[in-house]
Formats: structure tokens, sequence, C-alpha cells
């Protein structure tokens, strides 16, 4: 029998240690399809029910999270893309680009109470904050926001921003903050008296996208172009920056794994572990799947829902079209759960 020495038990360990340390602590556990060759924006959940919400060309589609079965359609959404959850009040809302709009509908029979013309062009980014039980819609091309009473379904105001904005959260507390993409800066909203408080830059990154919040340290997770930019949500300093795939547009913030997940257009999912509340590190880039670009996560399973589909070829620019889109191929758009492990 050969001798092994402390120096080979030690490699030994080495390579075992590596080994577990490359392994990835998530999975893609379901691929569920979904009907529809249409574009998809935001997807969002309603975590008590575990039902998702998905954008998708002019309708929503509602997902069993628990199933991956289809258990409702809400129509009529023209240009949609986001959906805001009032679970207090039993409704959610829907914002429509094409017709400027916002679609209120039940949240248990998924059927349609109203719609609401809003102020401004092209509402993009919806949100509810139970706070003032109000709903703010963020209008792309007026560079404003349409504020709606969401118990009596009226529009009440219209806030004023320095640019285009995109993804907004709340912190419950009184304060809403949203990115605007062109300039480059995050504005904090005071929700009651409807008005701009600060807005600051998040510098070094450019052109936000999507933006989640951890409420308990007032950490904002602004995501830009292959960057996390981490702000104080009170002062609004950069607290730090992290790398990040490529072609993100959404973000997500699990408050009990106090993790920040961003969502990569190029195929990735990188997982940021909030340390403590100036600490901060990548523990990995999930391999996920091309144009996996929007996310959302159910924060009692802890799972994460990005909705992606497979592309054919890009067909040549014309004039009318100088930058055009890969063409989706029929019958593979896909709703991905992604789990974690450990």
């Amino acid at each position: 029998m050969k001798t092994i020495t402390i120096f080979m038990l030690a490699v030994i360990a080495a390579t075992l240690t590596y080994a577990q340390d490359t392994t990835s602590a998530y999975k893609i556990s379901h691929k569920y399809s979904v009907e529809g060759d249409g574009s998809w924006d935001y997807i969002s959940i309603d975590d008590s029910s575990h039902h998702l919400f998905i954008s998708h060309g002019t309708i929503v589609q509602v997902l069993d999270a628990t199933t991956g079965k289809t258990i409702g359609t809400i129509t009529d959404t023209k240009g949609v893309h986001g959906i805001a959850i009032a679970k207090d009040l039993n409704k959610g809302f829907i914002s429509n680009g094409r017709d400027t709009s916002v679609t209120v509908f039940d949240l248990k029979k998924l059927t349609t109470i109203e719609k609401i013309k809003v102020t401004g062009k092209n509402p993009d980014a919806i949100l509810y904050d139970p706070f003032t039980h109000r709903v703010f819609t963020f209008n792309g091309r007026d560079s404003n926001a349409t504020v709606i009473n969401a118990k009596t379904d009226k529009v009440i105001g219209t806030i004023a921003l320095c640019g285009k904005p995109e993804f907004s959260v709340t912190d419950d507390n009184g304060k809403i903050y949203v990115n605007i993409e062109d300039k480059s800066k995050l504005c904090m909203i005071n929700p009651a008296t409807m008005k701009v408080e600060q807005t600051w830059s998040v510098a070094p990154g450019e052109e936000p996208s999507g933006l989640a919040i951890d409420t308990k340290t007032h950490r904002l997770f602004s995501v830009t172009d292959k960057l996390m930019v981490i702000v104080d949500a009170l002062t609004g300093k950069v607290i730090t920056t992290l790398p990040i795939g490529d072609r993100v547009d959404g973000v997500a913030f699990d408050p009990i794994k106090k993790r920040a997940y961003s969502s990569n257009g190029d195929g990735t999912l990188t997982v940021v572990q909030e340390v403590n509340e100036n600490t901060f590190k990548v523990i990995e880039n999930v391999k996920t799947q091309t144009g996996a670009r929007t996310i959302t996560v159910d924060k009692l399973t802890h799972k994460l829902y990005l909705p992606t589909a497979e592309y054919g070829e890009t067909p040549p620019a014309t004039k009318e079209n100088p930058h055009p889109r890969p063409k989706i191929k029929p019958g593979t758009f896909v709703i991905l759960e992604v789990e974690p492990l450990k």
C-alpha cells in the first residue's frame, strides 16, 4: 500500500474545497411554457397566493407558481409593461403603454374592474404604495408620473420628473424611489405631497433600469450597464458598485436571504450578498437563458422567476428600423423558475 503524505492530503482537501466552492447554489428547477409569441416586460408575484403576473404582448397571463399552470388572462392591455399588486385592496393595476391607460383588476377573480386614462404618454413602470394607498405610473415619453387613488381609482395628481423614468420602489414608510434612465439619476419622491424631494446621481453607473430596496438597511440596488450601484436611500450616497452581467433590465431583493438578484439579458443571473449595510459581494453568476432580463422573487419560497424565449435571426437594418431586434421563435416563451439550493 502506498503511503499518503501530509502534502498529498492537503492537495486532496484543497481540490475538494474548490469543487464545493464552484458548485452552483442555484438551479433552474422548472421551465413553464406559456402560450403566445409576443414580447414581454415586467413580471410580478403575489407571494401570498403564489400567483405570477406576466406582461405578454397585449395581455397579462396569470400562472400558479406552484404548478406552472395558467389560471387566468387579463385582456386588452395594449403595450403592457408592469403589474402592481395591492393585496390589502384585493386589486391589481396594469400599465398599458400604447393607450396611455391603467387596467384595474380584481386580484382573486382576475377580472377587469375598469380602465383609467393617465396623464402621460407610455406609462411604463407602475407601483402601489401601501403607505398612502396610491398607485404611481411612470410615463416614459412625458417624463412624469401619474398618481391614482387606489381606493377610488381616480387620478389625483401628476409629478414632473427630470427625465425618462424607469423602475421604482417604495420603502413602505413615506418614500418612493425611481430611476431616471436618460440622466443616470435616482429620484426620491414623497408620495403624500406628490413632490420630488431629492435627486441623486448613480455615477459611475449609466442609464439605470431596474431598482430594488432593502427597507431594513435603507439600501437601494440600481442596475445599470454591467454594474450594480448600491445607494444609501437616506442620503443618496453611493455605497459601492459591483460587476454584473450584460443587458440587464431587472433586479429583485430577497429580504430573508439578504440577496439582490440582477437579471441579465446575456443569459446570466448575478447574485449579490448583503453581508451588512456597507459590505456587499458577488457570490455567483448563475446561467439562465438569453433574453431573461426581468425578474421577480417569491419572498416566502425564495424562488426566482424570469420570462424569456428563444430567438431567431436578426433582420437586416433598414432606414425605417435602423436597430432591428431578432424575432421570437414561435412557441418558445417560458418562465424560468430558479431555485436556491442553499
